[in-house]
């Protein structure tokens, strides 16, 4: 058997390539996978065009360091497990497997308080070396990893799913979504969709989803979204407006990527809503401030990676709660990584495109 494995590596902005790397080799409390999909994230895109947020400015530091094998949406075949895998996460050979986005380093502040998401280091796979992404034939989950076991008759398509509805639940979760709340949606991409799907089973009284592909919308109402909205039909805040008696919505959920949504949400939320934020901004984005203070006293929640919930999601997933299989669009192979990259970043026809070896 050759040593050898196709890798996408990213080596800077808009310079992805498809290279031959060595398979990586399982030591301590590690385990490789061989890689069945690998979604294409939002982020990936950010990344491959260049966003401060990832490769830094004046006022930040690089995140990515390069070359690193792209990629953090994945699912595997567990092919290989190092000297005490097999009893730290309940693996054999032939078993499917998920690590969790993040590795952290089990030191810091963060790590010893139980928010392991907010890792100081903020080992990422795909954006660091020492955790290479799932962009490829194979992968190594390093020791400290959390890595999850996945039912085998799981769709692989599914099963690439996992990592970004772990983060629509988180998401959700940060809603503190109520009994009857009117709950918005800000855009009906993977994770949107995703949270469509997890706040409809907290049973709120109305769930809009806001989008301005009506395909999206469509899939939404098979999500569980009772209204859709398209800004560029009609006025977006002025409906929820008379859909609450002026009130406003009681939470609302922001997962568009656009600044414009931060502001939109600002003015459809009522008094003392629940603001979360969850989209990773290509640009800073400003605001008026007061309406957080002085006009509306909201609550702003953050919502960053998926935080104890791959369990969950595997489960909805599994028991077919979520239905994900509405949420995939296109299945390419490695070697059309660039034409992925480029339906993932236009978003005309596409909404979760994956990549398989």
């Amino acid at each position: 058997m050759s040593n050898k494995m196709r890798a996408i590596m990213c080596r800077g902005p808009f310079d992805y390539r498809l290279e031959e790397a060595s398979i990586p080799n399982a030591g301590p409390n590690e385990v490789v996978i061989k890689i069945k999909a690998c979604g294409v994230c939002a982020s990936d895109i950010k990344c491959y065009t260049g966003a401060p947020l990832f490769w830094g400015d004046e006022n930040r530091k690089p995140y990515v360091e390069t070359p690193v094998v792209a990629g953090h949406e994945f699912i595997g075949e567990v092919v290989e497990l190092g000297e005490g895998s097999s009893e730290k996460y309940g693996l054999q050979i032939g078993d499917i497997a998920i690590a969790e986005q993040i590795v952290p380093c089990w030191k810091c502040r963060y790590c010893n308080t139980g928010k392991y998401w907010l890792c100081q280091v903020h080992n990422i796979y795909g954006f660091q070396p020492i955790v290479n992404g799932g962009m490829a034939d194979y992968m190594k989950f390093p020791a400290g990893s959390l890595v999850h076991k996945v039912p085998t008759n799981m769709p692989f398509t599914n099963g690439a799913m996992i990592e970004p509805l772990a983060c629509s639940i988180h998401a959700v979760q940060r809603g503190n979504i109520e009994f009857g709340d009117v709950v918005v949606v800000a855009g009906a991409g993977t994770l949107g969709l995703g949270m469509i799907g997890t706040a409809k089973l907290k049973n709120p009284g109305i769930l809009i989803a806001i989008d301005l592909i009506s395909k999206r919308l469509d899939i939404a109402k098979k999500l569980g979204a009772d209204i859709t909205i398209n800004p560029s039909e009609v006025n977006a805040v002025e409906k929820v407006l008379d859909l609450t008696d002026g009130y406003g919505c009681d939470v609302y959920i922001e997962a568009t990527g656009h600044p414009t949504a931060v502001e939109q949400g600002l003015h459809m939320i009522r008094k003392a809503g629940t603001f979360v934020e969850f989209s990773v901004m290509r640009e800073p984005v400003t605001v008026d401030w007061t309406i957080i203070g002085d006009t509306k006293e909201l609550n702003i929640h953050g919502s960053h990676l998926g935080p104890y919930t791959y369990p969950l999601a595997i489960d909805y997933i599994h028991s077919g709660a979520i239905d994900v299989s509405h949420i995939v669009t296109h299945q390419l192979p490695l070697e059309e990584y660039l034409t992925a990259f480029d339906m993932v970043q236009k978003a005309n026809d596409s909404i979760k495109v994956q990549l398989v070896p």
